[in-house]
């Protein structure tokens, strides 16, 4: 039957194969620029370097997780298409939002410079604050266009900017600009980003302030705020024990083997899921086995693919650092072999989670990390006393095998 009505959807068929290809070019230029960037900034500047514009970065995540609308998600998954209205409404909660944080992070930045040990790198947290306002004026037509699939047009959009990150970034460093190159090279490429949305995305949302039509997306964002407030603990709870604790140069050797194994291992799972949530979203809304299916067969490749990576870095840990990094470095790759682990759950853990929203099981995305907190706040304490911060490392391993049991079970009771 299914090949008799191939020919019916062959356009669709068509865009739904090249899909992939467009996730995959979009994930390997853009992660690829990425790692240039901080790779070659990090040998040009060193660990503290590194340490205090990751200060300036977590506390940007930090702001925008604890403001997190979900309202993105509720989109891509909602069985309608917004209306134009709905759009502006969206709009006009992004704005406020971009607003709110900027603001926020500029009051308090003198406070995070005493409390990390920046040394009078105060301009350098207020510079961070121009992220979360630019990104919040961004178009929301951007996830019409995730909901619709089109990814070859993310991947322009995402491409262009990363360009641009990259060039700028790269440029203002070997120019002796610092630490900054990094912040200017992202705000230069958010800035692009947000132009782009604008100039070549539709439907375009009127540009007013209004409040009104999105209160049916409430119900499903309100978990996905719950979920990134939880995330937020996970991913900068270790981050900021590390910086408070033993300053930006620590700060900045355990943000290298973390970034690098993220790199090389969870990046292009992770990135992947901009293509599996929606994905998954439509084959559920046609046939919820159909999607089932399709989640199997990811999950599958992505675990067997991901093993057998972790396996190869850990064998190759210090020729890798010295070849990229140099000996400043070396310090970091015991940290580095604890991460390959840790990456490679997470990927998986993103496949997972892709799957549970498009089946509209947001509260199992949010339980999932609610358990890996208090996993961590139970292991922790003992973990950094006996074994200081590889300890640390070794307790985000276990609670992230925990909470992938757990959104496993979950994904197996809905037919998986």
């Amino acid at each position: 039957m299914k090949s008799v009505r191939l020919p019916a959807f062959s356009a669709r068929a068509s865009l739904a194969s090249s899909a992939p290809t467009w996730v995959l070019l979009q994930q390997v230029v853009v992660r690829g620029l990425v790692a240039v960037k901080f790779l070659a900034i990090g040998r040009l500047l060193g660990p503290a370097a590194i340490g205090s514009v990751s200060v300036a970065l977590f506390a940007v995540a930090i702001a925008e997780s604890l403001s997190d609308t979900g309202l993105a998600q509720a989109v891509i998954q909602g069985r309608e298409s917004p209306s134009h209205a709905e759009l502006g409404a969206v709009w006009t909660t992004l704005v406020t939002r971009g607003v709110f944080v900027a603001g926020l992070l500029i009051a308090l930045a003198p406070l995070m410079n005493s409390q990390f040990h920046l040394g009078g790198e105060l301009a350098l947290l207020q510079l961070a604050a121009a992220l979360p306002l630019i990104r919040g004026v961004a178009s929301p037509a951007y996830f019409v266009v995730q909901r619709e699939r089109r990814f070859q047009h993310i991947a322009g959009i995402e491409m262009s900017a990363a360009f641009a990150d990259c060039c700028i970034g790269l440029a203002l460093a070997l120019a002796g600009v610092g630490v900054y190159s990094m912040l200017f090279g992202m705000i230069v490429g958010e800035t692009l980003k947000s132009a782009l949305t604008w100039a070549t995305m539709t439907p375009r949302p009127p540009v007013r302030l209004s409040w009104a039509g999105i209160g049916h997306y409430l119900g499903f964002s309100r978990w996905i705020w719950a979920s990134s407030v939880v995330t937020l603990l996970l991913n900068q709870f270790d981050k900021v024990i590390v910086a408070k604790l033993l300053g930006p140069a620590q700060l900045g050797m355990y943000q290298m083997s973390s970034k690098l194994a993220q790199m090389l291992l969870s990046d292009a799972v992770i990135a992947m899921s901009q293509y599996l949530f929606p994905t998954f979203s439509a084959h559920h809304r046609r046939d919820p086995r159909e999607g089932a299916r399709l989640f199997r067969a990811y999950f599958g490749v992505a675990a067997a693919g991901l093993a057998l990576i972790v396996v190869v870095l850990r064998v190759a840990a210090e020729p890798l650092f010295l070849l990229i990094l140099g000996a400043a470095w070396l310090s970091a790759v015991p940290l580095f072999k604890i991460f390959t682990i840790n990456m490679a759950l997470g990927a998986l853990n993103a496949v997972l989670v892709s799957y549970l929203r498009a089946v509209g099981d947001a509260k199992a995305t949010t339980q999932a990390p609610s358990i890996q907190v208090v996993v961590l706040l139970a292991i922790v304490p003992p973990a950094t006393h006996y074994w200081g911060v590889m300890g640390i490392a070794w307790s985000i391993t276990i609670g992230l095998g925990c909470a992938g049991i757990w959104m496993l079970r979950r994904a197996w009771r809905r037919g998986a």
